[in-house]
């Protein structure tokens, strides 16, 4: 009965929208250039001092990439090709930069700062060619990086927490992350996850700075304008849409459902939105209607799972946008992780190109260019 009403779901959710003959597959992949947990050490002292980080796969497995991470799947997206003779190309949404803790404890937790994500490479012995694998990537049509945003932190919230002593927030800290499971269990609110949160007039104001920096940032380091964007936790307000309109912004990826927070006491608005929708400053929606989030999803055939959405997005000329998180696919906590969700990617691809031999796989903006073209 479960697997009837989640099919009737997907099939509702693909009527409205944008419609293509073609058989379109995206891949949107978030958290890439973060720094969740540090390392297996200190996953494990914070598991030590009571925390249930072993609950939260972010926590348990969630890593800054490291180069082998970038090789093994740059070797299996590279294993298939489109009609077009393409291979699978993941969009990489990516992360700017990550807090620098050093300073912020010199100030006394009084002020934030911060470090590009380049930095952060730089400092891991297993990310000394994660950029180079970057690079290489984008050229050989296997990545395309687009904007996540400055930081994932909920800046505001989280520096507030510091000063107060929060030992939750105060013990992430000496092991150099910003936040971890307590006994609430995942939130994105509780452990300041949401960085775009507009919870104050004060938070809109930041906010709106860091995404105008972030996008600068973005074009300094990749050498191009990111044309589309993904919120953190995908909660964001309405009234920042202008603030990436004007920022040149084009496409606002996401899932089904967008929060709009309203206060930190409150529960959040929730938006419907579906592919092709647009927004009141002219933005066009990119929705994800497949999940391939192996590690979350307990789903012993997941697989088939996104076999069938696909299926589904295809039957109601729906490009297929595929939800799969940076998460999936790190090893260094624990190598298992990517070994088995790699071979996991690499069967369904075999199996998209064998069912579907004229699709084509393309980026978030390459969707969103097509979408707005005379082509369709």
């Amino acid at each position: 009965m479960n697997n009837l009403i989640s099919s009737l779901k997907d099939h509702f959710f693909n009527v409205r929208g944008w419609r293509t003959s073609r058989k379109i597959v995206v891949f949107e992949s978030d958290d890439w250039g973060m720094q969740r947990m540090p390392s297996k050490s200190a996953y494990e002292s914070l598991l030590a001092k009571g925390y249930p980080v072993d609950k939260s796969i972010y926590n348990r497995f969630d890593s800054l990439e490291s180069d082998e991470d970038l090789e093994a799947l740059m070797e299996v997206l590279s294993s298939v090709k489109d009609k077009n003779y393409n291979p699978a190309i993941f969009t990489l949404n990516n992360i700017l930069t990550n807090p620098d803790f050093g300073k912020i404890l010199s100030s006394n937790y009084e002020g934030y700062h911060y470090e590009l994500f380049t930095e952060t490479l730089k400092k891991s012995k297993k990310s000394e060619k994660v950029f180079d694998l970057y690079q290489q990537g984008i050229r050989n049509k296997l990545f395309q990086t687009q904007y996540h945003g400055r930081e994932h932190v909920h800046v505001n919230n989280w520096m507030r927490n510091l000063r107060n002593r929060n030992t939750q927030f105060l013990d992430a800290f000496k092991e150099g992350s910003f936040t971890i499971n307590d006994n609430r269990g995942f939130s994105c609110r509780y452990e300041c996850l949401d960085a775009m949160a507009t919870y104050s007039e004060d938070d809109f104001n930041s906010i709106k700075e860091s995404i105008e920096h972030g996008l600068r940032l973005f074009k300094e380091i990749w050498g191009f304008q990111s044309r589309s964007i993904i919120a953190p936790c995908y909660t964001w307000s309405k009234p920042l849409e202008k603030v990436f309109r004007d920022n040149g912004i084009n496409y606002i990826q996401g899932s089904r459902a967008q929060r709009e927070p309203i206060s930190l006491n409150q529960p959040f608005k929730i938006y419907r939105n579906y592919c092709g929708k647009k927004s009141h400053d002219g933005l066009i929606y990119l929705v994800r209607n497949v999940g391939f989030e192996q590690i979350e999803s307990g789903d012993d055939n997941i697989v088939n799972t996104a076999l069938k959405q696909i299926q589904t997005s295809f039957f109601w000329g729906k490009p297929a946008i595929i939800s799969s998180h940076r998460v999936n696919y790190i090893g260094s906590i624990d190598e298992g992780n990517r070994t088995s969700n790699l071979s996991l990617l690499k069967i369904l691809l075999k199996e998209i190109v064998k069912r579907y031999p004229d699709v084509e796989f393309l980026s978030s903006d390459q969707l969103g260019n097509l979408m707005t073209s005379k082509e369709e």
